[in-house]
């Protein structure tokens, strides 16, 4: 079989991501929130999954993001209750009950409790088992290596990885963004 250069560039283009599924634009006011993020003790990687999570960055999605019980999101980083109830200390949530799942909202309008609970869960995790948890709940805390979870995890890396190329990106209204389907 022969192949030319064309068709070589044709399929190395299919094997990767198409362009349009991640870029950046503007979002007005999108600087005071990573400012936020950053003066309550986060990083790159916060302003990153917040990004990713809220295109305004913002906790006004609808309550527990649609969802109850361990399922339950909350805060800028939409972490789940199942989750918090395990590791959030610093916010007072470890211990507490499945039933008790929506004193989580408390995140949504504590941005120092928010930040220091994705730490806390994450410290208590591990980083890829962190990504886990949060992208797929319990399911993904037992099966941590799917192709969806590590896709949602370089997703969030990607992000960051733009938001690091270039200090203005910390205070300024650019959102990166990728295309991925929410769970």
């Amino acid at each position: 079989m022969h192949f030319t250069a064309i068709t070589i560039l044709s399929l190395a283009a299919a094997v990767f991501a198409a362009p349009g599924d991640r870029g950046h634009y503007t979002v007005p006011n999108l600087g005071a929130r990573k400012q936020a993020i950053l003066n309550a003790g986060g990083n790159t990687l916060d302003i990153a999954i917040a990004m990713l999570e809220d295109e305004h960055m913002q906790t006004n999605y609808k309550y527990g993001d649609g969802k109850t019980d361990d399922a339950a999101n909350f805060g800028l980083f939409k972490v789940n209750w199942g989750m918090l109830r395990v590791c959030a200390s610093r916010a007072g949530f470890v211990g507490q009950s499945e039933s008790q799942w929506n004193n989580g909202a408390k995140l949504n309008s504590d941005i120092y409790a928010d930040v220091a609970s994705r730490w806390d869960c994450q410290n208590h995790y591990g980083y890829n088992t962190w990504f886990a948890g949060h992208r797929n709940g319990a399911t993904g805390l037992k099966d941590p290596n799917t192709e969806d979870i590590k896709f949602y995890r370089e997703s969030v890396e990607w992000i960051q990885s733009q938001i690091d190329s270039d200090a203005k990106y910390k205070s300024d209204d650019t959102r990166f963004w990728v295309d991925v389907t929410p769970i």
